[in-house]
């Protein structure tokens, strides 16, 4: 009945409206927006047929304009209003001025803090004058973000003065020396700075840190079936300030000492917050992540170590940390997740025509250890917390980047010849083994990545029958560069087969047997190997009907990489993130609970 309702009314709506100009259609949709005042009536229906209205008419006047601005306005919870051809979008702490012209362009743009003056702002002026609506309302978006401090208005002021106070320290630290690890001068700043890539002190640009971003080196990705360069993925967090559940001692003055220095471990020097103006407050500075991180429980415990500030863990829902991975890499197309969350298997094409393909069983992976939950925010409460912060998330990006190479947004389908198959196994929150074939061998070959600090990634080969001692370290070099799985695996198999082929001396022998005699797999575990190498070459040439290496092959493997994971277990760069953080931590800022 509904349906043929609407049957009726559409043609004698059409039919009253012919001739009706834009500026009719436009002032009756206000006129509907203006009655729809109560909780129960929805404006959001109204206002996005006025904004498509607005989009599909391509009119530019002084009304028109105003309208749309309006619209942004209150889609972002501000209020708005117009005099003398100048429209202000405001919020408590902010707000916007646009200047139009009688033909409806703009004239000028500006932003106001609160109690500061007017200043120009050229890339909302820009937006705006080549009608980008969509960049203009994001850009707002964020300042609202910055500036939506809740509390009554002395309450938001302390807060204000003291995230003002937070930025100008954060400076401060960002400009003090480091050691140079990457050659490109950005990537070092955001991966390798203290703070690192500080974006502040414009009024039109939200408060940020660029923290970590993905090097690319030329890989590549399957896009509408050709290979394409791979766009590099920037990771950074928005710093705010929000009310918490409990009281903070937070700045209201700068705790790093003029000029700044460095103590002898290499760490910023603080001013204990006893010895300046602060307060007691029930609130906490932020890092709001962009995007949201899978992180492991492990790192989300150290969080919490660094800041004395628990990251709320009541809303976290945990999965395995792939199931995440591939949740966020696949988004964009839902209908793809469910078949790959299934089979956890993923092909990756690679430059000569080789294809890969990845195995994540999930039966491994689906333990507490190795689950994973989505980490949208960090509070912390000093500027010190936010190095040792940063050096954290950026170990979990360097984590998430590797596992994250091995996904595609296609999965195997029938028929799809892949010639090269590998399962990756978890072996502790910062490692994990890469199980494959080696070429011209009937045993399988076992890479131990481990990741000791964000620029510190090493492998260890295993059953390979690598007689080249130098192998290990090229294959750290390769996949420190690339930050790729499937690339390593490529330039691994390469080597492999170079090494193969090469004649090797008696000397190079002797010494690769002393060596073998105290790292590699003993002689009876090699054999269990060999017999279950046919296993599984027979389930990976089987895409179709899923992979699973056999119970005998695992237990080789695991024979085969215990010495090395329990060398990483002992290791004191594995046991803890970083070893001194905290008790040197809680030295450098003094009594600040005091």
């Amino acid at each position: 009945m509904p349906v043929m309702m609407n049957r009726l009314i559409i043609p004698d709506l059409r039919l009253k409206f012919a001739e009706k100009t834009w500026a009719d259609t436009f002032q009756l949709v206000r006129r509907c927006m203006e009655k729809s005042r109560d909780e129960s009536s929805s404006r959001e229906p109204l206002e996005r047929s006025l904004e498509k209205l607005q989009e599909e008419s391509n009119v530019c006047t002084i009304n028109t304009t105003k309208l749309r601005l309006e619209i942004i306005a209150k889609q972002q919870g501000m209020s708005f209003h117009f005099a003398e051809a100048t429209c202000y979008l405001s919020a408590d702490l902010f707000y916007v001025e646009v200047l139009l012209l009688p033909c409806g362009e703009v004239e000028e743009v500006k932003v106001v803090l609160h109690g500061e003056s007017p200043v120009p702002s050229e890339s909302l002026l820009q937006l705006l004058r080549s009608k980008n609506f969509a960049a203009f309302s994001l850009k707002l978006q964020g300042l609202f973000a910055q500036y939506n401090i809740p509390g009554d208005n002395e309450m938001k002021l302390k807060l204000l003065a003291s995230l003002q106070c937070l930025g100008k320290d954060l400076r401060k630290i960002s400009h003090l020396p480091r050691e140079q690890k990457y050659s490109d001068p950005e990537m070092d700043l955001i991966n390798n700075g203290r703070i690192g890539d500080l974006i502040m002190g414009k009024e039109d640009c939200p408060f940020t840190i660029r923290f970590f971003i993905s090097p690319t080196n030329g890989t590549k990705t399957l896009v509408s079936g050709k290979l394409k360069d791979l766009n590099p993925v920037v990771q950074a967090a928005q710093v705010t300030v929000v009310v918490s559940n409990m009281t903070h001692k937070l700045q209201m003055a700068s705790v790093v000492p003029q000029p700044p220095q460095l103590d002898p471990q290499g760490y910023p020097v603080f001013v204990p917050l006893n010895e300046v103006p602060n307060e007691m407050l029930p609130a906490c500075f932020l890092l709001k992540l962009q995007p949201a991180m899978p992180m492991m429980p492990s790192f989300v415990k150290k969080l919490s170590q660094i800041t004395d500030v628990t990251v709320a863990d009541v809303d976290l829902q945990w999965a395995p940390l792939p199931t995440l991975l591939m949740r966020d890499s696949l988004s964009a197309n839902s209908s793809w997740e469910m078949t790959c969350e299934s089979k956890m298997i993923f092909t990756v094409p690679l430059p000569g025509g080789v294809m890969h393909s990845y195995i994540f069983p999930g039966a491994a992976w689906d333990v507490p250890a190795h689950r994973g939950a989505v980490v949208d925010s960090v509070p912390f409460t000093h500027p010190g917390h936010v190095p040792a912060l940063l050096e954290l998330l950026r170990h979990q990006c360097t984590i998430n980047t590797l596992l994250r190479s091995c996904f595609t947004f296609h999965c195997a389908s029938p028929g799809s010849v892949c010639g090269l198959h590998f399962e990756v196994l978890p072996e502790s929150d910062s490692s994990f083994s890469v199980t494959f074939q080696p070429p011209d061998a009937d045993s399988l070959g076992v890479l131990l990545v481990n990741v000791l600090k964000p620029h510190q990634i090493t492998c260890s080969l295993f059953g390979a029958n690598a007689r080249d001692p130098s192998v290990n370290e090229y294959l750290s070099s390769v996949i420190t560069s690339c930050m790729s799985i499937p690339e390593t695996m490529r330039m691994l198999y390469n080597k492999l087969e170079d090494i193969t082929s090469a004649p090797l001396s008696s000397s190079c022998s002797a010494t690769t047997e002393a060596e073998n005699d105290h790292s590699a797999p003993s002689s009876t575990a090699v054999a269990d190997t060999s017999r279950a190498s046919a296993t599984f070459s027979q389930s990976a040439a089987m895409p179709n009907d899923g992979f699973s290496v056999s119970d005998s092959a695992r237990s080789a493997m695991t024979v085969a990489k215990s010495e090395s994971i329990l060398e990483i277990n002992q290791s004191p760069s594995a046991s803890s993130y970083p070893p001194p953080l905290v008790d040197t931590f809680q030295h450098r800022v003094g009594n600040r609970h005091s």
